[in-house]
């Protein structure tokens, strides 16, 4: 079945970059940022495996946690974090799961239960769907997924500010407005009554009776 937001994210015990590791204990009580290569030394996820290990500050100042997987073993990895710093100028930071029997991402609904046990003779072609981005809470829940095609690298300012998004959303009664930026005027959600509004927030502007716009919370 596949999954779908809410879910919880399935769990694992897996051999990474940085040791073996048991999933949602690793996660423990903060959030986890999980994104997934169709194969080693492929030109676009290097570029974004060095991106993200230059943005760890970024999401370990907001709790979260970052951890990558690619479709191949890790003794593979080890070789190509070498490239990864060559080419980006960061070195990798983070754990890099290695799933040369592809369990793992079969598990996240990015390989069909068919594509066989091993990643051995497997190309990043027939791969090509272990391209997301999950971001998991602390409830071990899926908060958000996010596809990309081979051939386009992720934005991951993108993937920072919907973490900014769900983090603010999950504590306050709001939603957050197309485009908008942490500390941009934010929406008051439909559940919460005009005069609950004005309790929490103060006036707010409505240029229709369904979208209440208010300074963001904090």
């Amino acid at each position: 079945m596949a999954l779908r937001i809410n879910d919880i994210a399935p769990d694992f015990k897996a051999t990474t970059t940085a040791g073996t590791i048991d999933f949602h204990d690793w996660i423990g009580d903060g959030w986890a940022l999980l994104f997934s290569h169709p194969k080693d030394f492929t030109p676009v996820c290097t570029t974004e495996l060095g991106t993200v290990a230059g943005m760890k500050d970024d999401f370990a100042a907001r709790g979260c946690q970052i951890i990558g997987i690619s479709v191949d073993g890790v003794d593979d990895h080890e070789g190509w974090a070498a490239d990864i710093q060559t080419a980006t100028g960061n070195a990798l930071n983070y754990p890099l799961i290695g799933d040369p029997t592809l369990e793992i991402v079969k598990a996240y609904d990015m390989l069909p239960a068919d594509a066989g046990d091993t990643s051995e003779g497997r190309t990043a072609g027939d791969n090509a769907t272990a391209r997301t981005v999950f971001i998991i809470g602390p409830d071990k829940r899926i908060k958000a997924q996010l596809t990309y095609p081979m051939t386009t690298g992720r934005n991951f300012d993108e993937i920072l500010r919907m973490l900014d998004s769900i983090q603010l959303t999950a504590t306050e009664q709001v939603a957050t407005p197309a485009n908008w930026k942490n500390g941009d005027d934010v929406i008051v959600v439909p559940s919460v009554s005009d005069d609950d509004a004005r309790a929490k927030h103060g006036d707010f502007t409505a240029p229709v009776p369904y979208l209440r716009y208010v300074k963001q919370p904090g």
